[in-house]
């Protein structure tokens, strides 16, 4: 019995012994797989995509356009005198730019005034006359006919007294013309008369032009079909346009211009041979650096979008269909094809309006050697000019 014991003891040992090796076995060799699909999984860069607040540019071709101009024409013929400024410079409201021979101007005045004069007497003569024979009348010592004649004559001579100040007006107006003054302040233009030239009134050729230069304007093309995407999402609440009205300026030699301009108006029809609409932006120009016809490139902010998503361009490419893609990695470590939605580049990012979203990890490294389904290891990067705006 003893020895029976002994043997089921001893046979209960080697099974115990045998399943702990099995198990440790077994254990191994699933550590074993996990680290081989570990070594096997591709190592891709990465970079986590997080909501935030851009400010939406749009970066537009313009011509730059004076804010006044006035072409200077004579309102009176005559000879001119003398040219009273220097060509190039600036001239204020009402500094006066040539002088026209102002000698029969000063006649005519003279003749007004006396006919004023003249005028007056008169009044003066028939509305005492008027007055006596309204006396007379009372005591029939004239006739009506003779009281009536009278006093037509006092109110004829009370007309021809206005008649006469408005041709005095009239011949003091003349006189002021005969000085051609600037309308606006600005810049004037060469001459396009000398001393002595014959002008007329109302001449098709100007004397000379006042450019006004600061503020100056910057005209603005955009598609229509951008402009209406653009209300559309401003209507939606999809954009904050808070400031909206602010344009920066790109020179031809590529500077950025000192100054930040305002955004006036658009136009509120399109141009149907190019599609677009203008828009007019206004900028001060104290140094005047920009000169009318200057082209220049314009970017308007349309507004502020909160909670965007910006992708890498570098982790963004395109299918056979041409639609956004983009390979991104799951919590497991599995691949996943996404198709986006992204119009617009921000900087060296997409926007991205559907497909991706905070917290996904999009690979930027190693593209083209993963495949959806693939397992990865994805490792951050940090990439270098990412820019919000």
């Amino acid at each position: 019995m003893q020895r029976t014991r002994i043997l089921l003891f001893t046979l209960s040992t080697l099974a115990g012994s045998v399943a702990l090796v099995a198990c440790g076995q077994a254990d191994q060799q699933a550590d074993q797989q996990v680290a081989a699909r570990t070594a096997q999984a591709m190592p891709v860069g990465v970079v986590t995509l997080k909501s935030q607040t851009v400010t939406l540019t749009k970066e537009l071709p313009g011509r730059i356009a004076a804010s006044q101009i006035a072409e200077i024409r004579p309102q009176v013929s005559g000879i001119v005198q003398s040219r009273l400024f220097v060509e190039g410079s600036e001239v204020k409201v009402g500094q006066a730019l040539y002088q026209i021979d102002s000698a029969s101007f000063d006649a005519n005045l003279a003749s007004a005034k006396a006919a004023v004069a003249r005028a007056q007497a008169s009044i003066a003569s028939n509305k005492a006359k008027t007055k006596r024979y309204t006396e007379l009348l009372k005591i029939n010592a004239v006739s009506q006919q003779d009281f009536d004649e009278a006093d037509a004559a006092y109110k004829q001579a009370e007309a021809d007294l206005l008649t006469a100040q408005a041709q005095l007006k009239s011949a003091q107006i003349n006189l002021d013309y005969s000085t051609v003054s600037s309308p606006i302040k600005g810049q004037i233009s060469k001459s396009a008369v000398t001393v002595g030239a014959l002008v007329s009134a109302n001449q098709t050729n100007a004397l000379a032009t006042v450019t006004q230069l600061d503020p100056i304007y910057v005209d603005l093309t955009q598609s229509s079909t951008e402009l209406l995407q653009l209300k559309q999402a401003l209507a939606s609440g999809a954009i904050d346009a808070a400031t909206q009205t602010e344009v920066k300026l790109t020179l031809e030699d590529g500077s950025v211009y000192a100054h930040t301009g305002k955004l006036q108006f658009s136009e509120v029809t399109v141009d149907p041979s190019t599609g677009s609409v203008t828009l007019r932006a206004q900028f001060a120009n104290p140094e005047k650096l920009l000169l009318p016809g200057m082209y220049v490139r314009a970017v308007i902010v349309e507004g502020i979008k909160t909670n965007a998503i910006l992708a890498p361009q570098s982790g963004i490419s395109r299918n056979h269909k041409g639609q956004a893609t983009a390979m991104v990695v799951n919590k497991e470590g599995i691949v996943e094809a996404r198709i986006l939605q992204a119009e617009r580049t921000i900087g060296s990012n997409w926007l991205v309006e559907n497909g991706l979203y905070a917290g996904d990890q999009v690979i930027v490294e190693g593209l083209q050697k993963v495949r959806a389904g693939a397992s990865v290891q994805a490792k951050p990067v940090e990439l270098t000019s990412t820019s919000t705006h």
